[in-house]
């Protein structure tokens, strides 16, 4: 039995007749009778009285009506619903974020237009440190992550730098360089510097360490923050100073001074990191329309 015949039996029973129908479903009215007999025998009883000027329902017509007559509109809500999900319009997708992600104006901007593009596609977002974020993408608990990070070891994750974003100094409010728009990073070689672990944001703690190197010190580590909020709140402490993505200038805090830096200013790139295998709809209209608004290029690791 197929979904025709269930049209076609559907139409007759209608229409009372076998020519209005056929005329309705568009064929002739020999193939149309054909194709009810067809049905008939399969299902091994008459549904019709065939009647001098038409057709009527037999008992067993009636009952089969009475569980057919909604298949055909079950068929095409069948249809929009896989049509809809080949499209990506619906499902779920996970992405994770650092926090000083979360400042830079584009990654909201991204969540929100995607939002509203797929309405049917529940989004779920997680923050976390950037080696937490890793972890959760190669234990497929998150389907994509916004992270500063330049390289991910380990095959298998695809890597799109999408910006990058000078990095200013904050310092406490009360500093004597804090007396001056920009700032040289020498100027702060007698202070403590204020960072998360290694372990948590390599990238960053590189490049903080590098561009004091560059500036012709060693840093003195101070104390350690759990996360980049932490370290704004140690500065305004007034337990030393540290470098932060621009951004992140936004969270303003009583006690603290965020300085240009002079000279080479070290960059701080966000990056969108997902499975390379992942072969989600949802998450590829994703990473498209988040590259769309970057227009950047992209990195395979």
């Amino acid at each position: 039995m197929e979904l025709r015949h269930i049209r076609y039996f559907l139409a007759v029973a209608r229409e009372g007749n076998f020519t209005r129908a056929a005329a309705r479903i568009g064929i002739g009215q020999p193939p149309l009778s054909q194709q009810i007999r067809d049905l008939e025998t399969e299902i091994g009883t008459a549904l019709f009285h065939r009647v001098p000027h038409g057709a009527e329902l037999t008992e067993a017509g009636s009952a089969f009506y009475d569980v057919v007559v909604q298949f055909p509109d079950l068929a095409e809500r069948a249809i929009r619903a896989a049509q809809r999900a080949g499209r990506g319009e619906v499902g779920s997708i996970r992405v994770g974020f650092t926090a000083s992600a979360a400042f830079s104006p584009s990654v909201p901007r991204v969540f929100r237009d995607f939002r509203r593009a797929y309405p049917g596609v529940e989004m779920t977002l997680e923050e976390a440190n950037s080696a937490q974020l890793v972890a959760s993408l190669r234990e497929e608990r998150l389907d994509a992550v916004f992270l500063r990070q330049d390289a991910i070891a380990g095959d298998g994750i695809r890597l799109h730098v999408i910006s990058s974003e000078p990095m200013v100094a904050v310092l406490p409010a009360g500093h004597p360089a804090a007396r001056h728009d920009k700032i040289s990073l020498a100027d702060l070689r007698d202070d403590a510097l204020i960072l998360t672990p290694r372990a948590v944001g390599p990238t960053h703690f590189d490049k903080v360490v590098t561009a004091c190197r560059d500036a012709g010190f060693e840093p003195q580590l101070g104390q350690i923050a759990p996360q980049l909020g932490s370290v704004i709140n140690f500065v305004a402490a007034e337990l030393g100073f540290s470098l932060v993505p621009k951004p992140m200038t936004q969270l303003q805090a009583n006690g603290v001074a965020y300085r240009e830096i002079e000279g080479n200013v070290p960059i701080a790139q966000l990056s969108l990191a997902y499975r390379s295998n992942d072969i989600s709809i949802a998450l590829r209209n994703f990473v498209s329309r988040t590259l769309a608004a970057h227009r950047k290029p992209d990195i395979d690791r």
